[in-house]
């Protein structure tokens, strides 16, 4: 994800060097962009965080089972 990130800003910074655009538009353009990869982030982070409580959620269950069984009444 980090090699994404500084692909996309080396590569915008190359096309605003580049870009036959005014400065009004540039900034524009700039702020645009900003604001996308702003909402991918956050996108990125809540998708991160649903999968880290799927995953305690899912050991906390195993761990239930478990315990469960192993201070069941076996043998008796």
């Amino acid at each position: 994800m980090k090699g994404f990130l500084a692909g996309l800003g080396i590569g915008l910074g190359l096309g605003l060097l580049f870009a036959p655009m005014s400065g009004e538009e540039t900034r524009s353009n700039i702020r645009d962009r900003a604001s996308d990869l702003a909402d991918q982030a956050r996108e990125a982070v809540d998708e991160g965080r649903e999968r880290v409580s799927r995953g305690i959620q899912a050991v906390k269950s195993t761990a239930e089972r478990v315990g469960g069984s192993a201070t069941g009444t076996e043998g008796v």
